[in-house]
């Protein structure tokens, strides 16, 4: 018979419970793995491990770090864009209110100009009327000396007295037309 049969035959055990001399060996077998694990390996994972808990601690601090100060970037633009908005609108309104002011400037210098015009206007006729009633009252006049010399049959030559005359008449004429108004 084969030996390992003749083991087999000899210890009727449990199958599941290993032999004491196995059971020695196996412990310390893991007793010497175990304390090679805790002497070598052990602290070289901790120290893995609470290497990478800090940089995720770091990263994290570092990442809060970041997102404060893009917040106050970001309020420190708002509060810019806000001061520009109120500029932009301030020079709007000074652009405006200076735009009225010139319109209402060039409205009243138009205004100013217009009577000027007008004014010199009135001045020139007032002043062509005089010399045209001047040339006139000298030829109604030269015409009325004529007329008279040719009726009286003599000369009207005296120049002062014919003078009189024609401005009485004139005069005369003037009145009566004023009254007929």
């Amino acid at each position: 018979m084969n030996p390992l049969v003749q083991l087999a035959q000899e210890e009727p055990g449990n199958p599941l419970i290993p032999p004491i001399p196995e059971l020695v060996i196996g412990l310390i077998a893991f007793v010497i793995v175990f304390g090679f694990l805790a002497k070598k390996l052990l602290p070289n994972i901790n120290k893995v491990l609470e290497e990478r808990r800090e940089a995720i601690e770091g990263g994290i601090e570092q990442a809060d770090a970041a997102k404060t100060e893009a917040e106050s970037v970001l309020e420190q633009y708002k509060a810019q864009l806000a001061e520009a908005r109120h500029e932009a609108a301030r020079l709007r309104q000074e652009a405006t209110e200076q735009g009225t002011a010139i319109i209402q400037e060039m409205k009243a210098e138009g205004q100013r100009q217009r009577e000027e015009i007008i004014a010199a206007g009135h001045a020139q006729i007032e002043a062509d009327r005089k010399a045209a009633a001047a040339a006139l009252r000298q030829d109604v006049g030269k015409l009325a000396t004529d007329l008279a010399g040719k009726l009286v049959g003599e000369s009207l030559a005296d120049h002062a007295r014919q003078s009189r005359t024609i401005d009485r008449f004139l005069d005369e004429l003037e009145a009566k037309a004023e009254v007929a108004r």
